[in-house]
């Protein structure tokens, strides 16, 4: 995965952003790269706003910054220190703690934690990219253990579904989703989501895949084998997986957030260039949310 975390050097990204006007001279040739379409009326022809950057509606004179209706909307530090935390979390090797984020950037940690929360949100897949060819499926659980009781019977740990789609003797992209429980309706749920269904998906003997079959034609079940040896891909993700919430974020809370960060992370590890502005792209084309509707 390490080389698609070298696109950017630090003496790079400070050169491209210097200052708060670079920033947001990049998101507004960034959100309104295909043309102006006012947020309130609809209407495509605008002047320019109050501050540089900004557009002015010239049917109802609703004025728009860049950050407005963006995951920077209501932005309450600097748009620099925001496109650092941004350029930290896509870049770093292995992601990256709030904070070491705060020490960075001499924020509290607390606000560090918050945007970074808000960039995790631009992670989450569109969907719209079904894995294909051999696709192997697994469950698997995060979290305390629970005494004398072991695997899905575990209450207190989280339940994990995780598809991934293998290349060679290794793996091209996966996708994870916390579910409550190995039911045929939540693993078809998400199989559904992200697999293509003339896929040639293979899982274990758990009975929560039987009915999948009339789904996926080509899904085959065979025995985990001893310690996961029939399924060693899906095993060394799951190791790493576990490996780096424990390092980096010391957790399972908020899980989902942390399966879609590792997940987007794994899926362009092929990228040579671009990570830094593909997550500012999808940042910017993301809906504005509260911290309220994150935690939520």
């Amino acid at each position: 995965m390490s080389q698609s975390f070298k696109s950017l050097s630090l003496y790079e990204f400070q050169e491209r952003f210097p200052d708060d006007r670079s920033c947001y001279k990049y998101l507004a040739e960034l959100k309104w790269k295909d043309g102006y379409t006012c947020h309130k009326c609809g209407h495509k022809k605008y002047c320019d706003g109050i501050k540089e950057f900004d557009r002015q509606c010239t049917s109802c004179r609703y004025v728009e910054s860049p950050t407005a209706n963006t995951l920077f909307h209501m932005l309450k530090f600097s748009i620099h220190q925001a496109f650092y935390i941004v350029y930290f979390v896509s870049t770093s090797k292995k992601g990256i703690a709030s904070t070491e984020l705060s020490r960075k950037l001499g924020l509290r940690q607390k606000t560090c934690w918050s945007f970074k929360m808000k960039v995790v949100q631009a992670m989450e897949s569109s969907m719209q990219h079904p894995m294909n060819g051999e696709v192997d499926v697994d469950e698997f659980v995060i979290g305390g253990q629970e005494t004398n009781t072991r695997g899905r019977k575990n209450k207190k740990k989280k339940l994990v579904v995780l598809g991934v789609e293998k290349k060679g003797k290794g793996a091209s992209r996966i996708y994870m989703r916390h579910i409550n429980q190995s039911s045929s309706k939540e693993l078809g749920g998400f199989m559904k989501d992200f697999i293509d269904k003339m896929a040639e998906v293979r899982t274990d003997g758990w009975t929560g895949y039987i009915p999948l079959k009339e789904h996926f034609q080509l899904l085959i079940q065979e025995k985990s084998g001893k310690k996961g040896e029939n399924f060693t891909i899906v095993h060394r993700i799951i190791m790493n997986l576990k490996s780096w919430l424990r390092g980096t974020h010391g957790h399972a809370k908020h899980l989902q957030y942390y399966l879609d960060e590792y997940c987007y992370r794994f899926n362009r590890h092929f990228m040579e260039a671009g990570i830094f502005d593909n997550l500012l792209r999808h940042m910017v084309h993301h809906k504005p949310l509260t911290m309220k509707q994150i935690i939520s």
